[in-house]
């Protein structure tokens, strides 16, 4: 006879379990699906949000779309 599953209520997971929860409970979902996306940091009072360096999704328009293209002129 095996012994059922432990589980923790959701008010007492923090915030960072209940991401992870949420982002992995799909049937395919993977624990890269839970990686952190984002990086919050605190300067001289002032809140930054970073996309992380190794986020999968970036925010913007992707490689090899011409609005990604620095030297393309938004008027063309």
């Amino acid at each position: 006879m095996s012994t059922p599953e432990q589980h923790t209520s959701a008010d007492q997971m923090t915030s960072a379990q209940k991401r992870h929860d949420q982002l992995t409970a799909a049937p395919d979902a993977t624990e890269a699906d839970a990686a952190p996306r984002i990086e919050v940091s605190e300067h001289d009072g002032n809140t930054r949000i970073d996309v992380a360096p190794e986020a999968p999704v970036r925010p913007g328009p992707g490689p090899g779309m011409p609005e990604a293209d620095s030297e393309a002129d938004p008027e063309d």
